[in-house]
């Protein structure tokens, strides 16, 4: 694993907004793939370290669809800065939405791609039962999608998150319709998202991940107060012998955010409004 440090000092308070972990001997779930691996609570924390990072948002993996005992066992082990994303059916009990927020969860995962535990066939019910609790949607889907799903999407409760700079799979164009529906829910100020995962989804590809760096620059140009930073570890789409490298990640924002305040805003500031630090 590589030791090397962001080129620029992290604010206070930085905020990793999305990251999975895979524990030793918990099995896929029916539904789920395959783990990528073994990558711990422990593992997260030195990398987060190297990183300068403070705080902490973990996401439930497919892998585990609605079995959320990794992600709440990683928040308590990551400790006072750590919340999670994690994932519940519409017929969940009231009483397991409070444990689970209890634990620390303040989000639903919302993934309509393949392997996802709950898609957009399921999202209103399931909003309906865990927005009361003060969660919010976090959205995976293929961004080429959002006009046929923007109306759905703008009649969520509260607010959402959309994730890998709108994970585009053939990356578009910032004039792109798709691209602009995007925009437009940036606008409703309910919405948020991610620069993160560029590897995914870039065909220019690394270091600069050019065609994905083009929309983080135009989503940070058109509004710096919703956006965050991820940084998608430990990467289980890359290939495993060449994972990116997740100081490498974090400099891009130099590039999208060109600014100290801007880095600063989405780093620190916004991940402390949306997630409550």
């Amino acid at each position: 694993m590589s030791a090397r440090k962001p080129r620029f000092a992290v604010p206070a308070g930085a905020c990793d907004t999305h990251f999975h972990i895979y524990e030793a001997g918990v099995p896929a779930a029916p539904g789920g793939p395959q783990p990528p691996g073994v990558f711990t609570a422990e593992m997260y924390r030195a990398m987060q370290q190297r990183l300068g990072l403070q705080r902490a948002i973990v996401v439930q993996p497919n892998a585990y669809q609605d079995d959320n005992r990794v992600t709440l066992r990683a928040i308590r082990a990551l400790g006072p800065g750590a919340k999670g994303v994690g994932v519940v059916k519409p017929d969940v009990t009231d009483a397991e939405i409070e444990r689970l927020t209890q634990g620390g969860i303040v989000a639903q995962r919302i993934f309509q791609l393949p392997w996802g535990a709950v898609g957009f066939a399921q999202m209103d019910a399931v909003m309906a039962r865990v927005h009361p609790f003060g969660w919010h949607a976090n959205l995976q889907l293929d961004g080429r999608e959002l006009p046929q799903w923007e109306e759905r999407i703008r009649r969520l409760p509260g607010k959402f998150v959309i994730d890998h700079t709108g994970k585009f799979l053939e990356p578009v164009t910032p004039e792109a319709e798709s691209f602009k529906s995007l925009l437009r829910l940036v606008d409703t100020g309910r919405c948020w998202v991610k620069l993160s995962a560029p590897y995914e989804t870039s065909k220019t590809g690394a270091p600069r991940y050019e065609d994905v760096s083009r929309l983080a620059r135009a989503l940070v140009r058109h509004a710096p107060e919703r956006m965050l930073w991820a940084s998608n570890w430990p990467h289980p789409s890359a290939p495993k012998d060449n994972p990116p490298d997740d100081a490498d990640l974090l400099d891009l924002l130099l590039d999208w955010a060109g600014d100290e305040a801007t880095q600063r805003r989405i780093l620190a500031d916004n991940p402390a409004t949306l997630y409550g630090y």
